[in-house]
């Protein structure tokens, strides 16, 4: 697990974890941070991976029951071979915030960062890496890609079929509902979060539930809107 992956760990359950958390521990959490936030602001990769361990060892006062110590099961620490696996210091500022006033609405700033490193937090394909895969084909049309600042444009990869990573055409014309090409940030998070109607994370259901069904449930999003 990389410090960027476990920053958007943290930020998936940020308050919770400010409230499961003594004061004591709480501080030695954000100490953590502070010295995560720093290495990511140099770009220090070593010194990040180190900053994420110890922050490890502070989130294991968490209650064995808290979705975070479920999630960090069988990881022992994080680490990182480069800037793309370092968080962005706006995303580690925000859980600063979060631990040092648990108790405060997050700003809707904070709540835009938190969730940015979400999606961008999902695997995904570099721009190198997409080049690649579309030799030949008709380009990058219809499919959603999101800029991150560190590591470049991110291309999610539910979008490709498995083994070949083709676009998948079902996922072309949902974008295409969706209007990825003008909120690609919006149709992300409808792919990556939880849908009532689909009783599921759509990404998720690609393969399992008939084509027709996701269609129809971004339709009904667009239509509602």
């Amino acid at each position: 697990m990389t410090p960027k992956e476990l920053i958007a760990l943290l930020l998936a359950h940020g308050e919770s974890v400010a409230a499961a958390l003594r004061d004591d521990e709480r501080e030695e959490a954000a100490g953590a941070l502070r010295e995560l936030r720093a290495a990511a602001g140099d770009d220090h990769a070593a010194r990040a991976a180190r900053a994420a361990r110890r922050l490890r060892r502070a989130l294991s006062a968490l209650p064995p029951e808290h979705p975070l110590s479920e999630a960090l099961v069988g990881h022992r620490y994080a680490g990182g071979a480069g800037g793309r696996e370092l968080p962005a210091p706006a995303a580690v500022d925000t859980l600063l915030d979060l631990l040092d006033g648990p108790s405060a609405e997050p700003a809707p700033e904070q709540l835009l960062i938190l969730a940015r490193e979400r999606l961008l937090a999902a695997p995904a394909l570099t721009e190198r890496e997409r080049r690649g895969l579309l030799t030949g084909q008709r380009g990058d049309t219809g499919l959603i890609r999101l800029p991150d600042p560190r590591s470049g444009p991110r291309y999610p990869r539910f979008q490709f079929r498995p083994g070949t990573l083709e676009p998948l055409p079902v996922v072309l014309r949902v974008n295409g509902i969706l209007r990825a090409d003008a909120d690609p940030w919006g149709a992300a998070d409808w792919w990556l979060g939880g849908n009532s109607w689909l009783r599921g994370v759509p990404a998720e259901l690609l393969g399992d539930l008939p084509d027709e069904e996701i269609e129809l449930a971004a339709a009904e999003l667009v239509e509602a809107d």
